[in-house]
Formats: structure tokens, C-alpha cells, sequence
């Protein structure tokens, strides 16, 4: 049925949106509480605290599918009508009953209220810019000034329903405390994703692409601060009034629009996933009520002549657009788009199934949507139309094609657009002919097995992914010697470490001076990485570096007879000579050289008049054999990168590599966690040392503790995991891209759709 252009329609529609949202999500969510829970369960806390804690854990994992279900029961009436807001009153029931008597409240109830309305300034404290112009799309509609008290996209109204099936589920308020910061958090998220997603309906059903805030902000006398530990989010929440109070401080509102929209973008960058599952979810549904079993398939084998008039789709459009006739000119954009609508009428004309006429519909939308994508460079777009048929072909025989944001064919496609979309008309040379010629085989390869399904998908999807980290590395000319030196950089802080970790070990029980222990430890460590990462590991350079460290250590001990001292004092010139060479490999200024040099002097003397026993010859000789074989005893360890420690690696020219040691903004653990996520490719806007530009990932270290992230002009920008986590937060660092290739496809045929449903099925 199509959406009537009648505001208070789109309105309801609207609102059962949000709810669908919040249907759809809310497992995810109930999930993440128990998770959440189990981390509270095991930290560190006073124990009368950590005892309710860990009760409330228990409790959860016992009752979450009772509140799963409760909540679920609640929205769908909700959706239904069944609690329509006809009380018109903002107080709970409990309070409403009593109003009338003018009877005391019990606790019960004002604890209720209380931990209701926390939960609600919660979600506005995430979600106050979604909610803002969610609130004024609906208004504007409805013609009103402000939404009703109870109406369900109020966070309190939302707070109410989530508390009330904690409680009818025999979860106790006592649980509900312990959790506050966990069920705060997670609500607080599905909300804002809710909000996120309704807007985006009424966005493309035209109702203010754009919002004027002026009639909201209202100027007011008090221009003093607010209460201390009250949110900008928590004071318009309590106001009720669509208002905003500037204060008389230039640039306030602004900072407080800032702030809450980092919190929102922080928000959406770490629910990325789940936003592109409720868009799958929301077409599933819509589709189910065209055509009942959609949803329901698991499998479906193609009628014969589908899959014939498929086969003869995929070689015309190859004739059209293949490449090995020199004569052949490639159809436009526009005239592709024409003439793959007219084969798809012909491929639904071939079949009398509902579910494969709605496959076919479906798919052509998705792909009509990619091939008017302005950022796919032209290029490459027709290779894209080429796997409409392949992923059509997939789709009719594996309905989880809709399902699922995992699906190896939409991976693929959104894989090879995300690495291509990022090169803007200036700079597309930039792409190379590598990465284009790569896109061309998958395709062809994929062609090349019609009837392997999801496997030759999967299978290509991982040969690309090698293939882009050999591209970086080895072949694309911005990145290439960028990466380079980031490796060296990693190979050179891992070693620095582990030789650091591994020294302390072979000297724990040795008596050396002290001054030698820091020098071996604090300098000589970086000293014998940097020479095995310039040189090898086995190289005669390291191996001398390595006899170096070991005759120092022999020369800093106890020396009690006068053989040994004349020794050291033979030794101790090409010594020195060997310790200062290394030093100026790694970087040392002249002048900390000397220091350190003095300061090794300076305990070589004591060790001439200690009184300690002297290393035995046995011992010495093990020492070096575990220098000689130091690399085999190395332990795993994190890197840390010390900027000091980030010397020149390829001949003073570092000029190639900048490293970011500073900036951003404190990150969670959950932004930490999705920096770690981000794939090579992947395309993003820097804000970086007063240059605001297009940056691809071009590489990631072990563990992914470090990333590499190139410009189209060649700029090479290296992060730690945690500074690059600080960047995504503070949002100096932002995907180009807020939602994958095939995700906001799926978005544009739902807006199709939504107008006209009917076209399924014709």
C-alpha cells in the first residue's frame, strides 16, 4: 500500500517507524546489557557493591528473554494503538490514579519516576540534535507547537515502556540501579539510532531536507551558567518548550551544538552496523507484507527459464560493455540504466513467482542506485552493472541476501566502492590502473562461475583483500613508500622493546653497574633494533652490535686482578667507537652521546674498585649466546610509539612520514574497538595540522596497533591505534562514507518502494 502524501499518514508512519527501529534493535541491545552487566560483575568495586552487581548479572542472564519479550509486547501495542497517548498527561499511572484523591504517593512510584526520567536524560544527552529535528519534522507536520506529553517519541515515554517491562519481568529496581550506567548507555544508543532512522524516512519523503532553527531559540534575561552536573541535553529535556537559551557568551550555543553532535557522530560510527541491519530489516518487512513468504524463504531454486533469460541478460550486457573489441563503444550511464530496466521487465515476464519478481525488483533497484553513485568513478561504474546479474542469480537462490549485512556478494560490492569512491575527478589518476584492472578480474571471475553461489563471491572477496595489501605496498604510488617506513617504524618499536624486556631478563642476576643497565636498556635496546631493521637481523652490523653489548657488560663488572683491568683498558677504544657508531645509526645527537659515553666512563671506574664478584668466564660466554640468539627469545608485546624513538629509517628523508602524537579527544573503549575495525581502503576526512583533506587507509601493523592513512597527493599520516581512536571521537577524523554501498542503496529502493509497492509485483 503506498504512503499517503497526507501529513498525518506520514506521521503515523513515521512514528511506527521509530518503532520498528526500536523492535528490531532492541535484542541487540537487551544483549549488550548482559554484556555490559558481566564487565561490571568482574571489575574492581566495594564489595557490598560488587555483591549487587554481580546478583544483578545473574539476574539478567536468568530474565532476559521474559524482558525481551515484555518490551517487545509493549512497543508492538504501542504500534498498535493499544496505549495510544489519549491520557494526554506526562505523569505515570501510578501518579495519574492518585491525583484525584490527593493521596500521598508510595516510594515505589517515586522511585519509578525517578529512575525513568534518569534514563530519559540519558538518551538526551545522546540524542538531543536527532531528537531536535525529529521533533520539529513532526510538528511542522502536524501543524503544532509541540509534542504531545506522552507521545511515544519522547525519550520519556520510551524510558517508561523499557522500566516497566524490566519490572513485569521480575527484574528489581535494586538490579536496575546497579546497571544504571550500562542500561543508560545501550538505550541511550538504540534511541538515537531510532531517531537517526526516522529522520532519514521523513528526509526522503521531502519533509525538511533542511531545518531552520531560528524559530527555536529563544533569547532570554538569564544569562548566567548552569546548575553544576546538568546537562545542555538534561535543561531542554526539563524546559518541555522547543526552545534553546543563548546565552550571552559568543560562540555558547554553538559549543554545546558541537559537543552534542560529537557525541551523536561517536554514537553512529560505533552503531554502523546495526543501522544497516534495521535498513535490512525494514525492507523485509516491507517486502513481507507484498509478498508473504519473502521473509519466510530459506532456499529457491530458479525456474529454468528465469535462469535462461538470465544467462542471456549477462552475455548481452558483456557484448555491450566488454572490452576486447576495439570498435565497441561503452553505453553511457543513463542509456545502461535504460536498457538494463527494459531486461529486467523481460526477466520478470519470464516468471509467474511473486518471490522472484520481487527478487528481481529489488535487485535492480539496488543496482539503479549504485550506478548513479557520482563518487564511482566512471571508470569503474560499468563493472559494477556487470554484477547485477551474478548477484541477481545469488539472491533469487539465497534469500539471506536481504538479511544479512554479511552476505560475501554485498561485502564485495561494498569492498571495491569503498576503495574507489574516496578518488574525486581531480585526483582519479591517483586510483592507478592496478586497483581498476583488479575490479575488472573479480568481476570477470565472478561472471565465469554462474552457479557457485555465495562461494565464488566469498572467494573472490578474499583474493581482493590480498590483493589490496599488496596494492599499497607495492603498487600504488602514493602510499608505497609511506607504508614502507611505517613498517619499519613498527619493526623497529617491536624490537626496541622486546630486546629492551628480553636485556632485563639476562641481567637480572648479573652484577653489573647500574649506569650500564639503564644505557643497555634505555639506549643500547633501540641501538640494536634499529641496526637489524636497516641491516637484518643476522647481519655482521648487529651481530657487532650484540658483541658490543656483551663486552660492555664484561667491562662494567668487578675487575679484582690486574690482568682483567689492563684487558679492559686494551678493549675499552675500539669499544667506545663501536658504542658511539651505533649510537649515531639511531639517531643520537652528538652531544647525548657524550653524555652518555661520560656517564659508561664513569661506571666503568667503580666497577674497577668494586668489591662484587666477578662474572664468571661460563656466564659470559652464555650471556652472548643468548645475544646471538636473542631474536628466537623475543616475547609478543604491544607497541607503544615514542615519538623520540622515531628516528630517520630511509636516509634523512623524513619528510615521507607524519606521525600524529597529540590531538583528539579522550576515546571509550567501544571507539578504541572500532578503530580497530576499519578496513584497508577505507576512505576518510582528516583534520590534521590545519589541512582538512581525503585520506584512504593504506595500511595496518600487527594487532593493528598502528595505521597508515594516504592522501591522492601522497601525504603519509602514521597513528597509533589509540590516537587514531581519539581522532574518530573528537571527530577530526570522519568516514567519508556514513553507510556502506549496498546499505544506502537499500535505503534508496525502500524510498521506491515505500511510494510504490505495487511494483514488486508488476
Amino acid at each position: 500500500m503506498a504512503i499517503s502524501a497526507d501529513p498525518k499518514a506520514l506521521a503515523a508512519q513515521a512514528r511506527k517507524t521509530f518503532l520498528n527501529v526500536l523492535l528490531y534493535g532492541a535484542p541487540n541491545a537487551l544483549a549488550a546489557v548482559e554484556e555490559g552487566a558481566r564487565t561490571l560483575a568482574t571489575q574492581a568495586a566495594p564489595p557490598d557493591l560488587l555483591l549487587r552487581r554481580r546478583d544483578a548479572w545473574s539476574d539478567v542472564q536468568r530474565l532476559r528473554g521474559k524482558w525481551q519479550q515484555e518490551l517487545s509486547e509493549r512497543l508492538q501495542r504501542r504500534m498498535a494503538g493499544e496505549l495510544a497517548d489519549s491520557g494526554g498527561s506526562s505523569k505515570p499511572a501510578g501518579l495519574a490514579r492518585r491525583g484525584a484523591e490527593l493521596s500521598l504517593v508510595d516510594d515505589a512510584t517515586i522511585e519509578h519516576e525517578i529512575l525513568s526520567s534518569r534514563l530519559a536524560l540519558a538518551v538526551m544527552d545522546q540524542a538531543a540534535t536527532e531528537f531536535t529535528d525529529l521533533r520539529s519534522r513532526m510538528t511542522a507536520m502536524e501543524r503544532r507547537d509541540e509534542l504531545s506529553s506522552t507521545d511515544v517519541l519522547r525519550p520519556h515515554t520510551v524510558a517508561r515502556e523499557v522500566l516497566d517491562a524490566w519490572l513485569a519481568c521480575g527484574l528489581s529496581i535494586e538490579a536496575w540501579r546497579a546497571l544504571q550506567p550500562v542500561l543508560h548507555d545501550e538505550f541511550g544508543h538504540l534511541v538515537v539510532l531510532g531517531y537517526h532512522e526516522t529522520n532519514k524516512w521523513l528526509i526522503a519523503h521531502g519533509v525538511l531536507p533542511e531545518i531552520d532553527l531560528r524559530p527555536l531559540i529563544r533569547r532570554t534575561r538569564d544569562t548566567g551558567n548552569p546548575a553544576p552536573g546538568v546537562s545542555s541535553a538534561a535543561q531542554s529535556l526539563a524546559g518541555g518548550a522547543a526552545s534553546v537559551h543563548v546565552h550571552s557568551g559568543p560562540g555558547s550555543l554553538r559549543h554545546v551544538n558541537d559537543e552534542t553532535r560529537l557525541m551523536t557522530r561517536a554514537s553512529a560510527l560505533l552503531r554502523a552496523s546495526e543501522q544497516a541491519q534495521a535498513v535490512l530489516g525494514r525492507l523485509n518487512r516491507l517486502v513481507g507484507r507484498q509478498v508473504p513468504d519473502f521473509e519466510a524463504t530459506t532456499t529457491h531454486h530458479a525456474s529454468p527459464q528465469l535462469m535462461a533469460a538470465i544467462a542471456d541478460v549477462e552475455r548481452e550486457v558483456r557484448q555491450r560493455t566488454g572490452s576486447t573489441r576495439p570498435d565497441l563503444v561503452i553505453p553511457s550511464t543513463p542509456v545502461l540504466l535504460d536498457e538494463l530496466n527494459e531486461k529486467k521487465q523481460a526477466l520478470k515476464r519470464t516468471t509467474s513467482s511473486p518471490i522472484e519478481r520481487a527478487t528481481i525488483e529489488i535487485v535492480a533497484l539496488l543496482f539503479q542506485s549504485i550506478l548513479t553513485e557520482e563518487r564511482l568513478p566512471a571508470s569503474v561504474r560499468v563493472w559494477f552493472a556487470r554484477l547485477q546479474m551474478p548477484v541477481l542469480r545469488v539472491a533469487i537462490a539465497e534469500p539471506d541476501f536481504f538479511a544479512t549485512i554479511d552476505h560475501p556478494a554485498r561485502k564485495l560490492i561494498d569492498r571495491m566502492g569503498a576503495c574507489v569512491m574516496g578518488f574525486d575527478a581531480s585526483t582519479a589518476g591517483a586510483m592507478g590502473d592496478a586497483l581498476e584492472k583488479e575490479i575488472k578480474r573479480v568481476v570477470q571471475v565472478v561472471e565465469a562461475y554462474p552457479d557457485t553461489g555465495r562461494r565464488v563471491f566469498q572467494t573472490v572477496l578474499v583474493e581482493f583483500e590480498k590483493f589490496l595489501e599488496h596494492y599499497f605496498t607495492k603498487e600504488n604510488e602514493s602510499s608505497r613508500k609511506g607504508v614502507s617506513l611505517a613498517q619499519q617504524v613498527e619493526q623497529r618499536e617491536i624490537l626496541t622493546i622486546q630486546y629492551t624486556i628480553e636485556l632485563r631478563k639476562m641481567l637480572n642476576e648479573v652484577p653489573v653497574q647500574d649506569g650500564v643497565r639503564e644505557f643497555l636498556f634505555q639506549i643500547w635496546a633501540d641501538v640494536l633494533a634499529m641496526t637489524a631493521v636497516k641491516t637484518g637481523q643476522q647481519s655482521e652490523q648487529t651481530k657487532a652490535m650484540k658483541r658490543a653489548a656483551a663486552d660492555l657488560i664484561w667491562s662494567a663488572s668487578a675487575k679484582v686482578s690486574r690482568e682483567e683491568r689492563a684487558e679492559v683498558i686494551r678493549r675499552l677504544p675500539p669499544l667506545l667507537k663501536t658504542l658511539r657508531d651505533g649510537m649515531a645509526s639511531a639517531g643520537v645527537p652528538p652531544d647525548k652521546q657524550e653524555e652518555h659515553i661520560q656517564a659508561l666512563n664513569n661506571s666503568l671506574a667503580a666497577a674497577f674498585t668494586a668489591k662484587a664478584a666477578a662474572i664468571p668466564s661460563e656466564r659470559l660466554d652464555e650471556l652472548m649466546m643468548r645475544l646471538e640468539t636473542l631474536e628466537e627469545l623475543l616475547p609478543d608485546t604491544e607497541v607503544e610509539i615514542d615519538e623520540s624513538m622515531v628516528v630517520d629509517l630511509s636516509g634523512h628523508e623524513t619528510t615521507g612520514l607524519e606521525v600524529v602524537t597529540e590531538g583528539g579527544s579522550m576515546p571509550s573503549p567501544a571507539m578504541v574497538a572500532w578503530a580497530r575495525g576499519i578496513q584497508v581502503g577505507s576512505w576518510f576526512k582528516l583534520d590534521y595540522r590545519g589541512r582538512s583533506e581525503a585520506v584512504q587507509l593504506a595500511w595496518q601493523g600487527l594487532r593493528k596497533q598502528l595505521s597508515l592513512f594516504v592522501s591522492p597527493t601522497g601525504r603519509c599520516i602514521l597513528f597509533q591505534q589509540h590516537r587514531l581512536a581519539a581522532f574518530l571521537q573528537a571527530g577530526l577524523m570522519v568516514p567519508a562514507e556514513e553507510e556502506a554501498l549496498t546499505v544506502r542503496a537499500t535505503r534508496s529502493a525502500l524510498a521506491k518502494l515505500d511510494a510504490d509497492p505495487s511494483r514488486l509485483l508488476n
